[in-house]
């Protein structure tokens, strides 16, 4: 999956095509349906179908006190989309110059000219153009005029609620990652790079890749079934995140157990997908209590 940041050598088989605008936080199951029309449009045209997204999100920019932790970085969100049969994503650099076009000149000068797009899919609560200054009805206006298709697609609900990225976050920020993989239609993933830690849950028999540099939003503290992914492998997994308060520490930390594995990957980047949270942090009065709840843990997350 190719990711393009530049537009100024935009590749001509690209052009001619559907396009969807958007930040495709999470490419949860809203996204999805959007990204199911795109497909269909792009087959209509016989071209291809591309997603146009921002790097960093606008709002970090406009307003970073306000701009929540992302679900999702560029890479993985490519890898997302791919999946599901985008064939182009274009990761566009957010700037000044870019958050001042007016709404006419965003269409103009991207979709028309940059792109040459020729239908676009977006959801009801699309808005583009300094200050937001365009919405789904001033794009349907722009897009008939200049012989486009515009869909505009309606979002997904479950369970009575929509389907969103922010509702994702509440979600996760809660420790509820089964039902965040239900909304996403995959489970969530986090990364970051593998440290040495104080080498604690090796002594006991548990080693842990203690992860930092994470970009992404974090799960509530606790212990989570999951998967890891490093080095072109996988392995289940028990992850902890939060303090050590058997201890006496106090930082929260991301430590990440790879079952019936032995591995050395300090300094590597390692992704951790997380399947159910399995409990709380706790603390415990001996050590022989911790590897008790500990084993527990693992064969937990092994049948998970």
């Amino acid at each position: 999956m190719p990711i393009i940041r530049q537009l100024d050598q935009f590749p001509a088989a690209l052009r001619g095509g559907a396009v969807a605008i958007g930040n495709f936080d999470g490419v949860h199951a809203g996204h999805r349906r959007i990204v199911a029309r795109l497909l269909q449009r792009a087959r209509e045209l016989g071209g291809p179908a591309l997603v146009f997204t921002f790097d960093p999100h606008p709002v970090r920019l406009l307003r970073p006190e306000a701009c929540p932790p992302p679900l999702t970085w560029t890479r993985r969100k490519a890898q997302l989309l791919a999946a599901i049969g985008v064939d182009c994503v274009v990761a566009y650099p957010t700037d000044e110059a870019l958050l001042r076009l007016t709404a006419r000149e965003f269409f103009d000068s991207l979709v028309v000219e940059a792109l040459g797009a020729k239908a676009l899919v977006e959801g009801p609560n699309f808005y583009f153009g300094h200050d937001r200054g365009g919405n789904v009805d001033l794009l349907g206006e722009f897009t008939a005029a200049a012989g486009m298709t515009l869909d505009v697609v309606e979002p997904v609900s479950l369970a009575g609620e929509l389907v969103s990225s922010s509702r994702i976050r509440q979600l996760i920020a809660a420790g509820d990652v089964a039902t965040a993989a239900v909304l996403l239609e995959t489970p969530y993933r986090i990364r970051g790079m593998v440290t040495h830690g104080a080498g604690r849950g090796a002594k006991i028999g548990f080693p842990t890749a203690n992860l930092e540099a994470i970009d992404t939003l974090l799960p509530a503290d606790g212990v989570y079934a999951g998967r890891a992914f490093f080095d072109g492998q996988q392995a289940a997994a028990a992850v902890h995140i939060g303090a050590n308060p058997t201890f006496g520490e106090q930082a929260r930390k991301v430590e990440v157990h790879l079952i019936d594995r032995d591995e050395t990957l300090y300094n590597q980047p390692l992704e951790v997908e997380f399947t159910r949270r399995l409990r709380g942090v706790q603390t415990f009065a001996s050590q022989a209590g911790l590897i008790e709840q500990l084993q527990s843990d693992v064969a937990a997350a092994r049948s998970a």
